[in-house]
């Protein structure tokens, strides 16, 4: 199909139904980041397994879905974004099916690592898809209710993981997305406009070096805590997977076609809003890690009530991520993205203050209304600056790229702040279990603040015309990228053979 057809299909009520798949897709993909924090005492309960099986059934997922993403993404530019997406959510739903008929506690972290490889085929072509479809001038918009549905997710993970756990069985959370997954398979077929990209061939090495590399890091962080730091296999791991990631950057940047152009880093608005990203998820998925079995384990909640308890924080993009997308498209998504990095931090900061082992909720409950608007004002307007900050030929690239370092710095940050509770303290009686989660959290909070900071180094936003002098050379006969810190994508070239851009 040409890109003028595509374009014509996506129009109007296309455009509506590409909203809404999109937004779908996104939301089983993010509520399985966090829907099993409030069942993970039950899942222990159930099924076995120390604290690093518990991070393994959150890492196992977001581990396969970061490293796969950007290949995931590369897949769908190659043979066809609707085709990959609908693979995508089979792979997907096929696996949630799997883990909630998993005899014991390894099968479920392979039916997870599984699920992860179908929400990194399916989640990185949501925005392209969802770019596509959309008018330019209406994209702030779509961009801010696609990025509410995701906050939906991240906010009704913690509780309706609690409350299918508490009053059916913790095998719902998964059972759940089966329905979500068949309803969507036909839809996709019929209401998306099918597209590619550039064609470049596959990037195999680029994906064989990054996914060792992380697997590498995330594993020596698990088993730190339990085989010692000091341990050959734990130290092997480290210094393993720390030397793939090198060796991918320096083939990245050497690579005809690489997953990740190291070229693209040369933007302060790529960069900056990437770096914000990964410090970002690093900071709040450790927390809700932690805190979620905080209230269930320290304070005696059930886990609907844990549940129904984290929604100040996790519910609060909801609200506000409509109107954080609005605003950035009034005054650039840096400031509004900045913003929320430090609230969240605060609220982080806050809470690691007033957290004992008998914590009352009203003294929490400042600090996870702050943490839930900081959330709120980073997820539309980073989503928009990804997608302006590259040509529009790369923006499935790019999508992916943040997709990606958003998971890595998930299970990062579940494998750091787990480390640091292990350290710390751990579950032998409430008191230790604070001793930990104390300086745990305080750690997210710093790494978000960090993530502010990196998100100030974004160029502000700049008159129409006005050219920024830290963009990306061009390498190629492609129109001049969007300005890389305004929020409105790249213009589409002229001369394109194929069909529009899709979102992810």
């Amino acid at each position: 199909m040409s890109q003028q057809g595509a374009r014509r299909n996506t129009r109007g009520g296309g455009a509506a139904w590409a909203l809404v798949i999109t937004s779908v897709a996104g939301f089983m993909a993010a509520l399985d980041n966090l829907v099993v924090t409030t069942a993970l005492p039950s899942i222990r309960e159930d099924l076995g397994g120390a604290l690093h099986d518990l991070e393994w059934t959150v890492s196992a997922y977001t581990l396969t879905f970061a490293v796969l993403l950007m290949f995931g993404a590369a897949l769908g530019d190659r043979f066809g974004r609707r085709r990959l997406f609908v693979v995508g959510i089979t792979v997907f739903t096929a696996a949630s099916a799997a883990a909630a008929m998993a005899p014991g506690i390894d099968s479920l972290i392979a039916a997870r690592a599984v699920q992860g490889v179908g929400a990194a085929i399916m989640m990185p072509l949501t925005l392209t898809l969802l770019t596509a479809a959309v008018p330019a001038e209406r994209r702030g918009m779509a961009y801010g209710i696609w990025g509410a549905v995701n906050g939906l997710a991240v906010a009704s993970g913690p509780l309706v993981g609690g409350s299918l756990t508490e009053h059916i069985s913790w095998q719902w959370i998964f059972w759940l997305n089966v329905p979500l997954g068949l309803a969507l398979l036909p839809l996709a077929r019929l209401r998306l406009a099918e597209s590619h990209g550039t064609g470049a061939p596959l990037d195999i090495p680029g994906t064989l070096l990054a996914s060792g590399g992380l697997f590498g890091i995330v594993y020596g962080l698990v088993r730190g805590p339990v085989d010692g730091w000091a341990g050959s296999v734990v130290l092997t791991a480290l210094f393993a997977g720390a030397a793939l990631l090198v060796g991918f950057v320096l083939y990245s940047t050497r690579a005809k076609n690489p997953m990740l152009p190291m070229r693209l880093f040369r933007s302060r608005a790529f960069a900056g809003v990437n770096a914000a990203s990964l410090l970002m998820f690093l900071g709040m998925f450790g927390s809700i890690f932690l805190l979620s079995q905080y209230m269930q384990g320290v304070l005696g909640y059930s886990p609907t009530e844990a549940g129904l308890r984290m929604l100040p924080w996790t519910g609060m993009p909801m609200l506000v991520a409509p109107i954080a997308g609005i605003l950035s498209d009034r005054i650039g998504g840096r400031p509004v993205v900045a913003a929320g990095l430090f609230l969240q931090a605060a609220g982080l900061g806050y809470l690691a203050s007033v957290i004992t082992a008998d914590a009352s909720y009203a003294i929490q409950l400042p600090g996870l209304i702050i943490s839930g608007v900081g959330m709120a004002l980073y997820f539309a307007p980073a989503s928009a600056l990804v997608m302006s900050s590259v040509a529009a030929k790369e923006q499935g690239i790019a999508s992916g790229a943040n997709n990606a370092l958003r998971e890595v710095g998930g299970a990062l940050g579940i494998a750091v702040m787990s480390s640091i509770f292990a350290a710390q303290g751990g579950y032998a009686s409430a008191q230790t279990f604070v001793d930990g989660l104390r300086p745990a959290v305080a750690v997210g909070a710093a790494m978000v603040a960090l993530g502010g900071v990196a998100a100030l180094a974004i160029p502000a936003r700049r008159r129409a015309g006005e050219q920024d002098p830290t963009a990306a050379p061009k390498t190629d006969p492609a129109p001049e990228p969007v300005d890389e810190s305004a929020d409105e994508p790249a213009p589409e070239p002229a001369f394109a053979p194929t069909a529009p851009t899709p979102r992810h």
